[in-house]
């Protein structure tokens, strides 16, 4: 079965329960050598969205699920990446339980611009419900926005 991995507010499992009913989370892990980062500011609705980028000393945490072929369309559809906001990679996530290679959704646009805080707070959020560190959930929380949907 593929497995996504989510760095975004699908990180709350409760949020893909919703988005992908048939996808239960299959756990945690960290993405080696990408950050999280923020673009797209021009085509967002309230500011910069959600990405992830190349960059050999970071790292991001994930959450995986396994999602069957019809719950595949579904998050596209929510992503964006029908309207060509994101596009699908496929990396390698370091877990417990050795290495898990999964799908992401990538921002098809340049890196750049403040997420709003209404935005980041969802992130942030996820990411503390989903079980990632405190000092990970904490450098979420403090990441530069705008007021924008706030």
């Amino acid at each position: 079965m593929p497995v996504y991995a989510a760095y975004g507010s699908n990180m709350d499992p409760a949020q893909m329960a919703q988005r992908a009913p048939h996808s239960p989370m299959r756990g945690t892990g960290w993405l080696q050598g990408w950050r999280l980062t923020f673009g797209g500011a021009d085509v967002g609705w309230e500011g910069a969205l959600a990405t992830i980028v190349e960059d050999a000393g970071e790292h991001v945490f994930v959450v995986l699920y396994d999602v069957p072929e019809w719950d595949e369309q579904t998050l596209d559809h929510w992503e964006g990446a029908s309207l060509g906001l994101y596009r699908r990679v496929r990396l390698r996530v370091q877990t417990l339980e050795g290495e898990v290679v999964a799908w992401f959704h990538v921002l098809d646009d340049y890196e750049g611009g403040l997420p709003a805080a209404r935005y980041l707070g969802i992130i942030s959020d996820a990411a503390e419900k989903a079980g990632a560190p405190d000092d990970y959930v904490k450098e979420l929380r403090s990441r530069p926005c705008t007021s924008l949907g706030s």
